[in-house]
């Protein structure tokens, strides 16, 4: 299972979303986010008839993550909320396929990991 991990801002739009996966070069089979932005997404992920994980907190700081943003490390514990929440929802094991992109807005990012089970 490949998932696409989002982190965003909340002026982010759907564009902002479709500009960050698409800079990635992936096809996700689920999306994921931090469990306090899931409602902002879920439109995003239903266009796309994808599944949205919505990832508590504790588990985006358990992920060891390649791309380090001061400011998602100050509000987040995490270097990157995208590569957290894609490695988290992917599962136990999961390897990242493409580190954070970042939408030409710059209000979104996107990761894509790849877990041990199909």
């Amino acid at each position: 299972m490949i998932v696409a991990g989002m982190g965003f801002t909340t002026r982010a739009t759907r564009a902002s979303f479709r500009d960050a996966l698409a800079r990635t070069g992936g096809t996700p089979d689920a999306l994921a986010t931090a469990q306090d932005k899931a409602d902002q997404l879920a439109p995003f992920a239903r266009e796309l008839g994808l599944p949205l994980h919505a990832i508590p907190p504790e588990d985006l700081t358990r992920q060891a993550t390649q791309s380090t943003s001061a400011a998602s490390l100050r509000a987040r514990g995490t270097g990157s909320v995208a590569e957290a929440a894609a490695l988290a929802a992917a599962g136990p094991g999961a390897t990242l396929l493409a580190a954070r992109s970042i939408s030409t807005d710059r209000m979104a990012a996107c990761a894509l990991a790849q877990g041990k089970t199909p």
